[in-house]
């Protein structure tokens, strides 16, 4: 079968090692299943694994790609969890979770074996592209503001570098939910689009707010922290998952955090219980991903180029 995947792994040039072409079918073990994939999107963890994060020589050649939505072998439109081993289903009870591409090969494939455990029914209301960008990156910011910003309708959340396909699943469901959504980048364009989709206002990056947030949504790292942090009002909740200009700040602004009692919680991905919740939410609100673009699974190098270089809005989306 056609597939996408990492070969080789280099550090500094992650896409030489990327190969696309043909694969064995997949291994099916007891209480698996085989989902035929109409499509998948990429995540910044694919150009990770393309470095070596998370994925060892010796797992070579994998699969890439987490997210996925397709038809089950009974005709069934479904969307796949990507964590494996999350509770024990599928796999021993004392194996490390993992999330599709680190041990079991992955997505970018015409088709891809998971547990059964990890098959959801897509809502009729979402195309399977849309469909797709939801296991990883519209999980993430669902769980990082429902579950650990603890924020309420009307509280004011800052969500930064808008652009990223976290950030952007972040504005579009904190301002379906009712929230005040604030956002950040460098780029007057993205920051734009973010008020178009439900953003109150775009600032530039480390700009002065209109008034101190309830919570913070950081994905970028070390090139907005401090900003994060001075952002936020007495008690406020900074909610980190991700890290993509570094992840060694120059200044902690401990002072501040602890001063002012701030919360600094880590969050990745979330539950089956959340990503069923976020399906049936986009369904019942009318709230869809946001695509950037979808190219068909031959021309996967071209959406890697693209999110390697940041020129994006939104999700990238591959169709087999």
């Amino acid at each position: 079968m056609f597939a996408a995947y990492a070969a080789r792994i280099d550090r500094d040039k992650p896409l030489t090692g990327l190969e696309l072409g043909e694969r064995p079918e997949p291994d099916v073990p007891l209480g698996w299943t085989t989902i035929d994939v109409k499509a998948a999107s990429l995540n910044h963890h694919d150009l990770w694994s393309l470095r070596g994060v998370g994925l060892g020589e010796e797992s070579l050649p994998m699969i890439l790609g987490c997210d996925a939505a397709g038809v089950d072998a009974d005709g069934n439109e479904v969307v796949l969890y990507s964590v494996i081993g999350a509770t024990g289903h599928g796999v021993g009870p004392r194996e490390r979770p993992s999330i599709l591409t680190e041990k079991y090969q992955g997505t970018f494939a015409e088709r891809v074996a998971v547990p059964q455990w990890n098959v959801l029914p897509k809502p009729k209301e979402l195309s399977f592209e849309e469909a797709a960008c939801l296991p990883t990156a519209w999980l993430t910011a669902y769980r990082m503001l429902f579950t650990n910003a603890e924020v309420r309708p009307g509280d004011s959340v800052l969500v930064q570098g808008a652009g990223g396909g976290v950030a952007t699943a972040a504005i579009v469901l904190g301002a379906a939910a009712g929230l005040r959504v604030f956002a950040t980048s460098r780029d007057e364009a993205k920051r734009r689009r973010a008020e178009e989709l439900g953003a109150e206002a775009a600032f530039e990056s480390g700009a002065r707010l209109p008034h101190r947030m309830d919570a913070v949504i950081e994905t970028v790292g070390a090139a907005t922290w401090s900003h994060s942090v001075k952002s936020l009002k007495p008690g406020g909740r900074l909610v980190i998952s991700g890290a993509t200009s570094g992840p060694n700040p120059p200044a902690t602004e401990l002072n501040r955090i602890f001063f002012l009692e701030l919360k600094v919680v880590g969050s990745t991905m979330g539950s089956k219980e959340e990503l069923a919740g976020l399906l049936n939410f986009c369904a019942a609100k009318g709230v869809r991903p946001v695509i950037d673009s979808t190219l068909p699974l031959d021309r996967a190098r071209e959406g890697f180029e693209k999110m390697a270089a940041g020129d994006l809005f939104g999700k990238i989306v591959l169709t087999v």
